[in-house]
C-alpha cells in the first residue's frame, strides 16, 4: 500500500466517530529482564465517551505506546454503556466499588463543576457530567478507580424507575 493510500484510510477511520472524546488515564511501562537486557512493553487505560451519556473503558497492551493506546480505544468503543443523567448531573448519590477501590458520587448544583480526581474525573467528563461531587475511598489504583466509577454510574436509576421499584407499576399510572 502506498503512503498516499494509507493517509486516506487513516482519515476515513477518524471520520467514523468524531463525536467521541478519548482520554488516556494512565500509561504503564513494564520491563521483562532477558539475557541481553530489558524488554519493555506498555499498557494504557483509556476512557472514551460522547459527552451525552455514553462512556466506555478499555485497557490496551503493546510493545509501543501509540499501539497500546489504539488498542485501548478500540476496546473502550466496544464496551460503551449508556448512563442515566438528570440534566448535567446525576439523579441521586451512589457508591461504586471495584476491587479495592470505592467511589462516592453525589449530585451537585449548577456552577459546582466536576470535583473529582484522576481516573474518576476522566470518566465523569467523558459521560458529559458538568456538576458533581466525588470522593475516592480505598485503593488509589487507576484501574480500580475507573472501574469503581463505572460501577457507580451503572447503578444510577431515573425517578420513574425508582418509583416502579418501590410502588410497582401502579405509581406509573397515577
Amino acid at each position: 500500500m502506498s503512503q498516499q493510500n494509507r493517509k486516506f484510510s487513516q482519515a476515513d477511520e477518524n471520520e467514523e466517530a468524531p463525536e467521541f472524546v478519548e482520554k488516556v488515564v494512565h500509561i504503564n511501562r513494564c520491563a521483562k529482564v532477558v539475557k541481553g537486557g530489558r524488554r519493555f512493553s506498555f499498557s494504557a487505560l483509556v476512557v472514551v465517551g460522547n459527552q451525552k451519556g455514553e462512556v466506555g473503558v478499555g485497557y490496551g497492551k503493546a510493545k509501543e505506546v501509540p499501539e497500546c493506546i489504539r488498542k485501548g480505544t478500540e476496546q473502550a468503543k466496544k464496551n460503551l454503556v449508556t448512563i442515566k443523567l438528570r440534566g448535567d448531573t446525576i439523579p441521586h448519590h451512589v457508591m461504586g466499588q471495584a476491587d479495592g477501590g470505592k467511589v462516592l458520587l453525589r449530585p451537585a448544583s449548577d456552577g459546582t463543576g466536576v470535583i473529582a480526581g484522576g481516573g474518576c474525573r476522566a470518566v465523569l467528563e467523558s459521560v458529559g457530567i458538568k456538576n458533581i461531587l466525588s470522593k475516592s475511598l480505598g485503593s488509589n489504583n487507576h484501574l480500580a478507580m475507573v472501574n469503581a466509577t463505572m460501577d457507580a454510574l451503572l447503578q444510577l436509576r431515573s425517578n420513574e424507575e425508582i418509583q416502579n421499584i418501590r410502588f410497582g407499576e401502579v405509581a406509573a399510572e397515577v
